[in-house]
């Protein structure tokens, strides 16, 4: 693809439908982040990006999590989400435009990462569309959320149990591309009270 070549169609898949384990209790996804509920938060910063759709795969408390999603973002119940992460992916997958060309598939409890990296890791396809993947890399570390091209949209929709589209990129790592990014937020995501807490202190990304 010329450097002149338009933009790809990109979606991005929210994963949302697990239970909070280590949250005592709480649905993190519903706690305040920045005055919103964090889903919202995270769906708002990509909805300022040059994304085509953003697709919100529910589960645990669906209707709660639902009714914290900004339009004109969508949702997907995922009904087999007690499997684990790889059926949210299949989901949501199944539920992207036929149009759709790469799918940037975000966690729903990172509401720190920069629209800025969502920018860089579309670029960075639009100039490398025969790359397969796209991962954003910060202080030498890989992070989230990746862009996988469609080429691999049949292996995302074969993921099985609590394993993400991570294995992708372990067994095929030939088809990473690493995009440099000066963003903390991708390796950011809230799994405990004492995150939560730091994430509140700090505030989410503003960035534009």
């Amino acid at each position: 693809m010329s450097a002149g070549a338009p933009a790809p169609r990109v979606a991005a898949l929210v994963l949302a439908a697990g239970h909070s384990s280590r949250m005592g209790g709480r649905n993190k996804l519903l706690e305040v982040v920045d005055g919103t509920p964090m889903i919202g938060t995270v769906v708002d910063q990509l909805l300022r990006t040059p994304l085509e759709w953003v697709v919100v795969v529910t589960g645990h408390e669906s209707a709660a999590v639902e009714a914290a999603v900004p339009p004109p973002a969508i949702t997907v119940h995922n009904p087999s989400h007690e499997e684990g992460i790889g059926s949210s992916v299949r989901t949501g997958v199944a539920a992207l435009d036929p149009s759709v060309e790469g799918v940037l598939i975000c966690l729903g409890d990172m509401p720190s990462v920069d629209p800025r990296t969502v920018r860089s890791l579309v670029e960075a396809f639009r100039r490398a569309p025969d790359r397969g993947a796209f991962v954003p890399v910060h202080d030498g570390k890989r992070g989230n959320p990746v862009l996988w091209a469609a080429a691999h949209f049949p292996e995302l929709l074969e993921l099985r149990g609590d394993v993400g589209a991570r294995r992708l990129l372990v067994a095929r790592p030939d088809v990473a591309w690493e995009v440099e990014v000066d963003d903390p937020g991708v390796l950011l995501d809230v799994d405990t009270p004492a995150m939560l807490d730091q994430i509140r202190a700090n505030g989410a990304c503003g960035d534009d």
